[in-house]
């Protein structure tokens, strides 16, 4: 799929997050080893607060483009959804918060996937520039959303 089409797709049907807790607009890229996910802070998002994006807000961005990018893998191969919890997180570095109204573009580069387990490099911008850094390991459950 073109990065306009997979932009498309609701993200109901590739995260397991409902709002007010999804932190993710649209999947913007996807290939094997890396995904970009684009959002727009909204200040109804149960992460906001003063106006801005809580740090836990940026890490739950993190894990949500991890997220997506499983949950495309079984968009594409028709599968459920299935759940996923961060395992660990290292080097965290946030050197700002995002603002209401901002456009955040999050990155994140596979390094490993092993028995059920991703380990990625996460990367959110804003304005083109780095505004938080984690090193992410992800745990994919068998348990899968009932719709």
């Amino acid at each position: 799929m073109e990065e306009k089409e997979i932009s498309s797709i609701p993200m109901s049907e590739l995260l397991p997050q409902r709002p007010p807790f999804v932190v993710v607009d649209s999947l913007w890229h996807f290939d094997n080893e890396k995904t970009e996910t684009v959002f727009t802070v909204d200040g109804s998002c149960i992460m906001v607060e003063d106006g801005h994006l809580a740090p836990m807000g940026l890490i739950e961005n993190m894990a949500q483009t991890c997220a997506a990018r499983l949950g495309y893998i079984n968009y594409i191969n028709r599968k459920r959804i299935k759940i996923g919890f961060i395992g660990a997180i290292r080097n965290m570095a946030i050197t700002r918060l995002p603002r209401v109204g901002e456009m955040l573009h999050t990155v994140v580069s596979v390094k490993d996937e092993v028995f059920g387990m991703t380990l990625a490099d996460a990367t959110v911008m804003c304005d083109g520039v780095a505004i938080a850094t984690a090193e992410m390991k992800i745990a994919l459950s068998d348990s899968e959303i009932s719709e």
